[in-house]
């Protein structure tokens, strides 16, 4: 998809916030974040929602959420975390390429929507990108 912002980041055609990346998904930071270490996790390939997701993707989409969210929890002592996925338009989907939203949580239900300057979005990335989990 040409005009599909998450095919060009997974192309790495345009700048983002990697965070981990395994064979067929990569993860980066959110940039309108619920809470510090927001992270999107988006398969390489196009799927449009979780409906045109292949079920032969679960167990690594699993392995590579629960490697991103021990990441996460390392780099800045998150406790909790909230795995969502929202599918079609209204269900709040703005990229219609697939994409599940990692949202840690240091307080009970408390979302801060932090603002996140470009600088402090790249070193919170290189801090969580360096954490070693296995």
């Amino acid at each position: 998809m040409e005009k599909c912002i998450f095919c060009k980041i997974s192309k790495n055609e345009i700048p983002f916030n990697k965070i981990g990346e395994s064979k067929n998904f990569i993860s980066f930071l959110d940039l309108s974040p619920k809470n510090k270490g927001h992270a999107l996790i988006v398969p390489k390939k196009h799927y449009i929602n979780l409906k045109d997701f292949p079920e032969s993707l679960g167990n690594e989409l699993i392995k590579f959420s629960k490697e991103i969210m021990n990441k996460i929890s390392k780099a800045t002592k998150a406790t909790d975390f909230k795995f969502l996925i929202n599918n079609g338009e209204k269900a709040d989907q703005f990229v219609f390429h697939a994409h599940f939203h990692i949202v840690p949580y240091y307080n009970k239900d408390e979302e801060t929507k932090p603002k996140v300057s470009n600088e402090e979005r790249k070193k919170l990335a290189e801090k969580i990108s360096k954490v070693k989990v296995y």
